[in-house]
């Protein structure tokens, strides 16, 4: 779904992706794991053209992003951030609406896909005319992914989706957001700091350090075969892969 070929990102003199490349499957989940400044955010949003890369090529679903419109782009790919990113003068309707409207849906459809969201993702009907500053932090991530998911796109971006929320919340509501069937379906590339939410949610990691990927595979490949000390002191953190494996 996804090709990223020699990607690499300079601002000014300083390299902040360095010669990355990586394709993500169709369905699944990428998680880009790394300190801050590694290069991972940048990378991601290079996928949907909020940042233009210095050289290199992104293949999405078979098309150059370079050869489309940016906003039409991001139009077509679910993009969610820390704390949801909603706009605080948009209800929870308005917000869930924004791409379906851009895109000129009917208010019919627009309505049914709006419920259908609220229902699979636990949120009260009664939140839809709730600005976010009313709503738990829990609540707008929520409706962070309904709003991303609104259109059904092919691939989802997330950046640092839970980081905005306490440990207990944070690891119910990425459990509870990763078992949708909705979401299974769906290829997504996510950006975290977390060891355990990678180990937790991925399919796969790719493990950046200094704008590389240091080494990409399972989460099992990882923890058990290392490919240096940077990999296994970094996953010392959690060196016991969940017996569950990924969510999703």
């Amino acid at each position: 779904m996804i090709e990223i070929q020699h990607l690499t990102k300079r601002f000014a003199s300083h390299i902040a992706v360095d010669n990355v490349s990586v394709n993500v499957g169709r369905g699944e989940t990428l998680v880009l794991l790394g300190t801050s400044g590694c290069g991972k955010t940048t990378t991601l949003k290079m996928i949907n053209r909020l940042i233009e890369p210095t050289s290199g090529a992104i293949h999405v679903d078979g098309v150059d992003v370079r050869q489309q419109n940016g906003p039409d782009l991001r139009r077509r790919i679910g993009y969610v951030i820390q704390d949801g990113g909603l706009f605080p003068h948009y209800t929870v309707a308005e917000a869930i609406a924004t791409v379906p409207n851009l895109l000129g849906w009917d208010k019919e459809k627009i309505r049914t896909r709006t419920h259908e969201l609220m229902a699979k993702l636990q949120l009260p009907e009664t939140a839809l005319n709730r600005y976010p500053s009313e709503l738990s932090g829990g609540q707008r991530q929520r409706v962070g992914l309904a709003r991303a998911l609104a259109t059904q796109p092919p691939v989802v971006l997330m950046d640092e989706p839970f980081g905005a929320l306490d440990p207990f919340t944070r690891r119910h509501v990425r459990r509870e957001l990763f078992g949708l069937n909705e979401l299974k379906e769906t290829t997504v590339v996510l950006v975290t700091h977390d060891v355990s939410e990678a180990l937790e949610l991925a399919d796969r990691i790719a493990l950046m350090d200094k704008g590389q990927i240091v080494q990409i595979g399972s989460p099992d490949e990882l923890v058990n075969q290392p490919v240096n000390d940077f990999v296994r002191e970094f996953l010392d953190e959690k060196p016991i892969r969940l017996a569950t494996g990924p969510t999703r």
